[in-house]
């Protein structure tokens, strides 16, 4: 009985510092994804993109333009919140995030009300993605820190719930408010703002690092900026970035694109009833992102880093060439799904293996970094597909996924300057490509 009290008192001990009290790693990794579930709701964007479109008189490039700020900014903040994370601390930094996020909502809810686009930009695409990449770093490099031993099933877990967040709003929030509003946008956002304010202020306050006892130890030199500079980070960008282009350009126009499959399938169909088709998309592609990053990442962990990105690209590759031409609708929303369910897997393999690579003391600093691909791709896929849906309406679908073949393919090609064992040990030396060749290497006398 002695014994088990002892180790009872251990095990309770791990979930408290001189610091003072810390929850125990199952609430940490369940607000983890509660944060990322809220802040995942921008993938959302198409939802309201239509409707702004239909009934404010904007173009699809101005309604893709405020994705791509939201994009943007979120990518350069989590950049810069992977410096900050390990002078603030991930709770005063989640704090941080949510505020902003919510706001943004807020501001662009005025902006609706007095007509004014450009605050609706700073509001929802400057502040709002700010406050997205603050928060968006915090929840998986804390996730990751508490459970070393699982990193790769944990962190896929909690941007999972990002994947997964487009559901709550498409589905859920948002037409929802949409109905009691009377289709009044100003207060649909004015409400989310108000609701994501209430969810994610009290779930930050309960994330934060574990003991210190409890991070895995590793060795490694005292400044990134060699690490950042380097080609294999270079590398490793480039293929996050086209990974992320190709699937971004979809879901900001996932919605629109399939209404207008289906409008064309079937010109009886009300355009009540296309809207309808298209937040049914966007809630069905968001469970595919979500589950895309359990998916993944468990696979990651077991063939490899690098191996998975090769799959993702390549598959890709071929989804995009069918969807070029298909007119059936079914077929066209199931492979957007694949889609995004392979998006969703590069953002779930990405942590793990930055983990891996650079340590989880450097982690947050060189995931913060690897993200600006995502504020590039942010820019790059869906202004492309907008400028093509104002340009050349008949032909925008082909285009995109022409266009998103070329980029995939470029990731691919990228890819095999990469290897899982290279990435791990380091540049390799004469005698260590040698020796993995089953070389013999005669020792000098």
């Amino acid at each position: 009985m002695l014994r088990v009290r002892r180790r009872t008192r251990v095990r309770e001990r791990t979930d408290v510092t001189a610091e003072g009290w810390k929850a125990p790693r199952a609430a940490i990794a369940f607000f983890c994804t509660v944060l990322q579930v809220c802040f995942g709701t921008v993938y959302a964007w198409s939802f309201f993109q239509t409707i702004l479109v239909r009934q404010a008189g904007w173009t699809f490039t101005q309604g893709s333009l405020a994705f791509c700020i939201a994009i943007f900014s979120l990518g350069t903040a989590a950049a810069w919140a992977g410096q900050l994370l390990p002078k603030v601390g991930p709770r005063r930094l989640a704090l941080i995030g949510s505020t902003l996020f919510a706001g943004g909502y807020i501001i662009a809810s005025f902006a609706l009300r007095i007509d004014s686009i450009l605050l609706f930009y700073a509001g929802y695409g400057l502040i709002g993605g700010i406050g997205i990449g603050l928060g968006y770093v915090t929840p998986v490099t804390t996730a990751a820190k508490w459970f070393p031993d699982r990193k790769g099933l944990v962190t896929g877990i909690v941007v999972m719930g990002f994947g997964i967040g487009a559901l709550l709003l498409s589905k859920g929030l948002a037409p929802l408010l949409v109905l009691q509003t009377e289709g009044d946008l100003p207060q649909v956002f004015l409400w989310l703002g108000i609701v994501f304010a209430c969810i994610l202020i009290p779930s930050s306050f309960v994330i934060d690092d574990p003991p210190a006892a409890q991070v895995a130890p590793w060795k490694q030199p005292a400044q990134v900026g060699p690490y950042l500079k380097s080609s294999q980070f270079a590398i490793i960008w480039i293929v996050f970035f086209f990974n992320i282009a190709a699937g971004i350009s979809v879901i900001s126009f996932q919605s629109e694109l399939l209404q207008e499959v289906w409008g064309l399938a079937d010109p009886s169909v009300e355009p009540a009833v296309l809207a309808e088709y298209g937040a049914t998309l966007i809630a069905a592609s968001s469970v595919c992102n979500g589950l895309g990053r359990i998916l993944w990442a468990w696979l990651s962990d077991r063939i490899g880093r690098v191996a998975v990105f090769r799959i993702l690209l390549a598959s890709q590759m071929v989804v995009f060439g069918v969807l070029m031409t298909e007119s059936n609708p079914w077929i066209f929303s199931a492979l957007v799904c694949y889609v995004l369910l392979c998006f969703g897997g590069g953002f779930a393999t990405m942590p793990s293996f930055i983990l891996e690579v650079y340590g989880p003391k450097n982690m947050s600093k060189v995931y913060g970094a690897i993200l600006t691909a995502w504020a590039a791709a942010g820019i790059t896929g869906p202004l492309y597909v907008g400028y093509l849906k104002d340009t050349y309406p008949d032909r925008a679908v082909m285009y995109c996924f022409l266009i998103g073949i070329l980029m995939l393919g470029a990731g691919y090609l990228f890819s095999y300057l990469l290897d899982d064992d290279r990435v791990r040990l380091g540049r390799p030396t004469v005698k260590q490509t040698l020796e993995r060749y089953g070389i013999p290497v005669p020792d000098r006398p």
